[in-house]
């Protein structure tokens, strides 16, 4: 396939790949129908309008998960669907109607919309690696032959598990469908994504990627045996797999393995500015290993071109620069003092304000 001329469909656009997969479709010369809930909404897509080449190439449809036939009309006359959306709250209250159902009834309705059109020739869809390792004894290498034992996750419910079995039961049911539908779908299972970005808040997968830093404890047994890849290979691996009349099936996307002992050892040599933790209550020094093999995908000619210091230290200098993480755990902690000291003096003259006022 070649881009000259070609439309495509990018859903969850103004999200954390969402974004960047458009910025890389503009660039090789595509145009992008971009699938956002709130076209209106500025301070959502501002990143999008300011991409280069969005202005000509680039147009924002509005369409949500929870909306049957919401996409119909973004997909209808494109060639190609990129099916990137994905509710993804770790702490939802309610994460079967809020999280699972959207996620799975989601996909359905993007398959069924593809398959109305007539003009969609493939469908890229974005797993995730939760889809395939969550199982009670993890085994030394994961590769896509794998699924992740929805039983144990139901039964354990750790950190993130809503998002483990809405990605897995959506996947499950769009192979399903194409395979009924005769459609050509491939799925994409990328590891933890980290590295810059475009969108003004912090992405969900930065909250586990950056814990070490902010300090988000939960997210340690995510990190625990982590798996990466950065945002930028992740998104050029879509459109590798896109252009290539040969790929088929499921694809792995990873590059790194690193245990958070190792995580934890870079980042505090990059940063020695933050607080990160050198030990960790209930994780021991000593584990089995495990890996994600992303033979399949490299075997096509696929090449990743960043490592693992490249992934944080791009993520965490965007996140300084968007002031989404402070420069400094010690700065801030000078700021925090500074501020209770001004906050006592202000609370101090109220009072006062307050003994010398005339009683009523």
């Amino acid at each position: 396939m070649g881009a000259e001329a070609e439309t495509v469909c990018v859903t969850g656009a103004s999200g954390f790949i969402g974004s960047w997969l458009i910025m890389r479709l503009l660039e090789k010369g595509y145009t992008v129908r971009a699938t956002v809930r709130d076209p209106d909404n500025i301070k959502k897509v501002k990143h999008l309008l300011e991409l280069p080449k969005a202005s000509t190439h680039m147009t924002l449809w509005k369409a949500d998960l929870s909306v049957e036939g919401s996409y119909d009309e973004a997909i209808q006359g494109c060639t190609g669907v990129f099916h990137v959306a994905t509710p993804m709250d770790f702490e939802s209250k309610d994460p079967e109607n809020e999280v699972i159902k959207p996620t799975i009834n989601g996909v359905l309705d993007i398959m069924k919309a593809c398959a109305k059109s007539k003009t969609v020739k493939k469908i890229v869809f974005t797993s995730s690696a939760g889809t395939v390792d969550v199982e009670e004894h993890r085994k030394p290498v994961y590769d896509e032959s794998c699924w992740s034992d929805m039983d144990f996750v139901q039964r354990v419910k750790m950190t993130g598990w809503m998002y483990f079995v809405s990605k897995t039961l959506a996947e499950q049911a769009a192979w399903k469908f194409a395979e009924e539908n005769n459609l050509d779908f491939i799925s994409i299972i990328p590891t933890l994504v980290v590295g810059p970005f475009i969108m003004q808040s912090m992405p969900p997968s930065l909250l586990t990627a950056l814990s070490l830093i902010t300090g988000n404890e939960a997210h340690y047994g995510i990190i625990k045996q982590g798996h990466f890849v950065h945002l930028d290979d992740l998104c050029m691996s879509h459109i590798f797999l896109y252009e290539n009349p040969k790929a088929e099936g499921r694809y792995i996307c990873s590059s790194d393995d690193a245990n958070i002992h190792e995580l934890a050892k870079l980042l505090r040599e990059k940063y020695p500015e933050y607080n990160v933790p050198a030990k960790f209550k209930d994780i021991d020094e000593n584990f089995a290993s495990v890996a994600f093999s992303s033979k399949k995908l490299t075997d096509m000619g696929f090449e990743f071109k960043f490592n693992l210091e490249d992934m944080f230290v791009g993520a965490v200098e965007t996140c300084r620069e968007k002031g989404l993480i402070p420069r400094s755990h010690k700065k801030q902690a000078v700021e925090d003092k500074i501020q209770a000291v001004e906050d006592k003096k202000q609370a101090v003259e109220e009072c006062k304000e307050n003994e010398a006022a005339p009683a009523s």
